[in-house]
């Protein structure tokens, strides 16, 4: 019963988590207005922001499915797993902000290297939650097991940072460690798969 009651509150988070998502993606879109011409090269002009708008509704989609996956295996819900879920939440919230002037600026060099921090941010905050979760598991729990080789995880903040800086050198540069990142995390995590197969 105490599993069942720790599921079902799990659940919540997840639905709450899913409804931020949502909202988020709708913000980005709701970024674009109508342009004042009536052929294709008025939409030309938004291609920045087109642009822009792909990268975050692609990564916000990977953020949506891993954590679908990942929140599968809480066992005890607690504090300290909804305020981790809330900080990750929060990072990814300032999302249709960095997209927005990423996309207005023409993908400037301030503007993209803030968006990739936030990225960053949002990644780190993603693996305190994965790490909180996998505590809750033993130590030689195929879980635990498969989590632990997480070359993923270790290679997107590098790849963040990179990004970060080439901003300033090229953002178009940078924009491909975006890509490299989003291309790494496209399938949904199938470590986690493999450990509810096991169960």
């Amino acid at each position: 019963m105490r599993e069942k009651v720790s599921t079902l509150k799990a659940n919540r988070m997840e639905a709450f988590s899913d409804g931020v998502l949502a909202i988020i993606i709708t913000i980005m879109v709701l970024e674009f207005k109508v342009p004042e011409g009536h052929d294709w090269h008025a939409l030309t002009e938004l291609g920045p922001k087109i642009l822009s708008y792909i990268f975050s509704f692609v990564y916000v989609g990977i953020y949506w499915n891993n954590h679908h996956h990942l929140l599968h295996m809480v066992r005890t819900m607690n504090g300290r797993l909804m305020w981790l879920n809330l900080l990750l939440l929060f990072w990814l919230s300032l999302v249709p902000f960095t997209t927005a002037w990423m996309g207005e600026s023409h993908f400037a060099a301030t503007p993209t290297a803030l968006y990739g921090i936030i990225l960053l941010l949002a990644a780190l905050s993603y693996w305190l939650l994965q790490l909180a979760i996998m505590r809750q598991h033993a130590g030689d729990s195929s879980f635990v097991v498969s989590m632990g080789k997480d070359w993923k995880g270790k290679l997107s903040p590098f790849l963040y940072l990179i990004a970060v800086a080439t901003a300033y050198v090229s953002p178009w540069i940078s924009g491909c460690f975006f890509v490299l990142v989003a291309v790494v995390w496209f399938v949904p995590d199938r470590r986690i798969e493999q450990a509810l197969r096991s169960r």
